[in-house]
């Protein structure tokens, strides 16, 4: 077993998918301002390894979009919140290059152990209009191929997301031990 620390139920739920034994925790930590996703994971495993006994992970992710120099990147959950995805369509007007990508890393460590970090990436593009009421976050307007993540069901998503990759390769750690 395995604490998922998250306020978020989307992540847990595709997390869930791919572990299976995890238990999720909303117990909130530090997310400091940084240049880096591995900065703020590794920053907030510290604290959150911490306070909890037993095996802990948990994850940053953000979508950097190629045409506004990687912005909203770091500040993902941020511009989400205060703009969403209507603000980023509209930040998008006018502009042919749509490329983006999603970033997860993840951070996990036992007690007693040192942090050790997984990432994956999943490359797409900003699409013109949002489409689907799957998935959370930027998924609607996240298009990989015809589809967005948002229209994709989650065993869909985890065959390709930035999500599924890092905890793929954390499970393949795990495994491995």
């Amino acid at each position: 077993m395995i604490y998922f620390v998250t306020s978020n139920k989307g992540k847990f739920v595709e997390a869930a998918a791919i572990f299976g034994d995890l238990v999720q925790k909303d117990i909130g930590y530090t997310e400091i301002q940084a240049d880096t996703l591995d900065e703020v994971a590794a920053f907030g495993m510290k604290e959150v390894a911490a306070r909890l006994k037993g095996p802990v992970m948990l994850e940053d992710a953000g979508l950097f979009v190629e045409a506004l120099q990687g912005f909203p990147g770091v500040y993902s959950a941020y511009v989400q919140k205060t703009i969403g995805n209507a603000g980023i369509l509209r930040l998008m007007q006018g502009v042919d290059d749509r490329r983006a990508y999603f970033k997860s890393v993840i951070a996990y460590a036992e007690p007693d152990g040192e942090p050790v970090m997984f990432s994956g990436e999943v490359h797409g593009q900003i699409g013109f209009e949002a489409r689907g009421g799957k998935g959370f976050g930027y998924d609607p307007i996240f298009y990989v191929g015809d589809l967005s993540l948002g229209e994709m069901e989650i065993a869909e998503k985890n065959r390709i997301s930035h999500r599924a990759k890092s905890m793929t390769a954390l499970k393949g750690w795990l495994a491995s031990r």
